[in-house]
């Protein structure tokens, strides 16, 4: 059974979640769009921050902190891309940091994206 997590992020049209929950782990992924659902402009610092906030939005949704998180996907489109990226997502997190794992793809499902993160986090059980 998974339960979604309620987000103030734009309703996509696309038949997805921004985050749900299942066995004790939050899983979502997030890329760089802005409250109207445009992709933001500004190069991959600006698209880093937007998927970075994403993140820590939905995070926080599911009252959950970044220390919850527990591994991240990065996905860029340029190697060169990476030390930005890295410079923003530094912002975000804090020693012991997340298991991390980065990737150089070809493309993402909007031409514009140059980031897109897949990330996962521990929910700690209810008593």
């Amino acid at each position: 059974m998974k339960t979604p997590v309620k987000t103030d992020l734009f309703a996509s049209k696309a038949p997805l979640e921004w985050a749900v929950i299942a066995n004790g782990q939050l899983s979502t992924a997030q890329i760089p769009i802005d409250q109207e659902g445009k992709v933001v402009e500004g190069g991959i610092e600006a698209q880093a921050r937007q998927t970075m906030d994403n993140l820590k939005h939905t995070i926080e949704a599911a009252e959950l902190t970044m220390d919850h998180v527990t591994q991240v996907l990065i996905y860029v489109t340029d190697r060169s891309q990476l030390p930005v990226f890295n410079k923003v997502y530094a912002d975000y997190f804090a020693a012991p940091y997340p298991n991390r794992a980065a990737m150089i793809v070809a493309g993402l499902a909007r031409e514009e994206m140059l980031c897109e993160v897949v990330a996962y986090a521990v929910v700690p059980a209810q008593n």
